[in-house]
């Protein structure tokens, strides 16, 4: 057995512990800090407790709130200058994925060693970056321990910067900071999270026993309290245990990696602008179903953490667990298929044409994903 496990270096549980960002700063030799955040986060004063802090510690500070979802290069290239105009030593990302994706390449690229351009794909960013703290707003893309950036450099394509110089120093999780979050956002983010651990703990390349260790447990916590969080969303117990069940699949999806589900999930936020976590919740009933030929076992072991009770031969089991799975994001009131968000036949061709080019992701799947495959799980899925 062989294997390299990375993550974050230190992870703080601290329900409101976003109030005392700037100590965390100041403890660790900041003194000029750049927040990277989106307009949603602002108009919700999520910011506001922890602002205050900045100005009683005579830290310098900026804010970057052009964040948006799914970030083009231009977004990073704003964010990077805006750091090196106010010599920011200190960056912060404080959001979703995409504020803490932005954040991480605002880390590597502001101090005008490396460039975007060539640091996609995988070890390809070397350093160094700046300091960096992530502090997620919302319990689903884990992005706050992972080694992966997101960039969206077409109107078809995605690519992934993939490092470990791209993980933080810190990774500080308030579930506070998710006690507004309203339920669709709750609901897509939570599957996309159940996501990342269900195609870690199935992946072809790079699976191991610490990140089956993590997707399992990770999956117990979302699992058994994604709904109460939708129904239920003031409920500061059920929101931390989502958000540690995030972070525990963005450790292990991190190191084995996800893929066919994320394959063809990109193309549609990319062309069609729905949300990372709807696009994989809509996907992910029908590539499970096409996996279970080589996926069956792990599939059954997942559907008794899922679906405690599943009857029948790991074949069906896994079945039954695709069929729950594939429904989930219209039990929760989100939409239940392509059609649903603007989708039709036309633009099948074109999407399974666009997820060819996701061979980072095409490599992990369990069963090889052919463009005729691709086509056929559109089809299905809308």
């Amino acid at each position: 057995m062989q294997f390299d496990f990375h993550s974050t270096h230190s992870i703080i549980v601290e329900r409101g512990g976003s109030a005392n960002l700037a100590k965390r700063i100041v403890e660790r030799g900041g003194k000029s800090v750049l927040i990277v955040t989106d307009p949603g986060v602002l108009s919700a004063g999520l910011l506001n407790k922890a602002l205050p802090q900045f100005k009683e510690l005579g830290l310098s500070l900026q804010v970057f709130s052009d964040v948006e979802a799914d970030p083009p290069v231009s977004v990073i290239e704003s964010a990077v200058k805006l750091a090196q105009k106010c010599s920011a030593d200190f960056i912060v990302g404080f959001g979703g994925g995409s504020s803490m994706d932005v954040a991480k390449l605002v880390a590597l690229l502001a101090p005008g060693k490396e460039k975007l351009g060539d640091v996609y794909g995988i070890g390809m960013a070397k350093g160094p970056r700046l300091s960096l703290i992530l502090v997620p707003t919302t319990a689903g893309t884990g992005s706050e321990v992972t080694t992966i950036s997101i960039v969206t450099v077409s109107e078809s394509e995605k690519k992934g910067v993939v490092s470990p110089k791209l993980l933080p120093d810190v990774a500080l999780l308030d579930a506070e900071l998710t006690l507004g979050l309203p339920p669709h956002v709750t609901a897509a983010t939570g599957i996309d999270a159940m996501v990342h651990a269900i195609e870690a703990f199935t992946t072809k390349r790079l699976k191991n026993p610490v990140s089956d260790c993590l997707a399992k447990e990770a999956l117990r916590l979302l699992a058994g309290n994604l709904h109460a969080a939708v129904n239920k969303g003031n409920d500061i117990v059920v929101r931390e245990n989502m958000l540690l069940g995030a972070c525990l699949a963005g450790m292990a999806f991190t190191n084995a990696p996800v893929a066919g589900v994320h394959a063809l999930a990109y193309p549609i936020g990319a062309r069609f602008h729905v949300s990372h976590g709807l696009s994989n919740s809509l996907m992910l009933g029908p590539v499970m179903r096409f996996n279970i030929e080589q996926a069956h076992g792990m599939y059954a072991q997942l559907g008794q953490i899922i679906k405690p009770g599943l009857q029948g031969s790991t074949t069906e089991q896994a079945a039954q667990l695709a069929d729950y799975l594939g429904g989930l994001a219209g039990d929760l009131g989100l939409a239940k298929g392509l059609l649903e968000v603007g989708i039709t036949s036309d633009d099948v061709d074109q999407l399974a044409r666009d997820a060819m080019l996701q061979t980072r992701l095409l490599q992990n799947s369990p069963r090889e994903i052919t463009l005729a495959d691709a086509t056929a799980l559109y089809k299905e899925a809308l």
